[in-house]
């Protein structure tokens, strides 16, 4: 009859919280960090075809999720001009910041809340 050792390590290394939120209201998600990124590279590139290649993403999906925000936002957070002469472009709107630093201030606040009791989990 053999004996089967179960070797048991200690962790030592602290333990600590890890966490994603998402805004969202009765119809579903509608902020969350992959969406917040789309709106910083709206921002950054002034369209969404730019922003949409800057995340290896295509157009459509882009396009669906920023048609998604503006939708269940009270106010668009994206606004787009199609082509011409100077080609098309996109731009946020005072709504589109606003959301884009509420989320990033959340984000500091649950980073910081899961730092301080990370420190208290001992177990």
């Amino acid at each position: 009859m053999s004996t089967q050792t179960t070797s048991t390590t200690q962790a030592t290394q602290p333990y600590h919280l890890r966490g994603r939120f998402w805004i969202a209201n009765e119809e579903g998600t509608f902020l969350g960090t992959g969406r917040v990124i789309l709106l910083e590279r709206i921002q950054e590139h002034g369209s969404i075809s730019g922003a949409a290649r800057s995340m290896k993403m295509s157009y459509r999906q882009a396009w669906q999720l920023v048609n998604s925000m503006n939708t269940h936002s009270t106010q668009p957070l994206v606004t787009s001009s199609t082509g011409g002469k100077g080609g098309g472009g996109a731009s946020l709107t005072d709504t589109g910041e606003r959301a884009i630093q509420l989320f990033r201030e959340v984000e500091q606040d649950m980073r910081d809340f899961m730092e301080k009791r990370s420190g208290q989990i001992t177990l």
